[in-house]
């Protein structure tokens, strides 16, 4: 079989081609996740990297199956709810610590979940003195 019309095949398979690249997302923990980009709830919390991190795992195995527990850089993937949650913990300065929650569903991200996690963290850092 041979191709007469080149150009609309190739055409396809260039826009195929930018339609998969541009549907994949970098998480928080690195590596990527198939699906359009959204929106991640990131925070900033006057609490040790210690203290975010024992919240955040408090939270995660609440909420649904702690998957990863990296403790060398404070990385932690979950699955909650049929979506996967991405957490990335970071020392700002002595005093800040940096909190970045990523949750993909099947196609999309959901800022829903995110922010409900955030606040959960949030919440649960409140129980624990400075």
């Amino acid at each position: 079989m041979k191709i007469t019309n080149f150009k609309p095949v190739l055409a396809v398979a260039l826009f195929g081609l930018a339609l998969f690249v541009s549907a994949c997302v970098s998480t928080p923990i690195g590596g990527s996740k198939f699906g359009w980009p959204g929106k991640e709830s990131i925070s900033r919390y006057s609490r040790s990297v210690e203290q975010v991190v024992t919240a955040t795992r408090f939270v995660l195995t609440h909420n649904g199956k702690l998957l990863v527990d990296n403790s060398v850089d404070n990385t932690f993937k979950a699955k909650i709810n049929e979506h996967d949650v991405f957490v990335k913990v970071t020392k700002v300065d002595a005093k800040t610590t940096e909190l970045v929650i990523m949750a993909r569903g099947s196609i999309g991200a959901d800022i829903i979940l995110a922010t409900d996690l955030d606040k959960q963290i949030a919440l649960q850092l409140t129980t624990v003195t400075p």
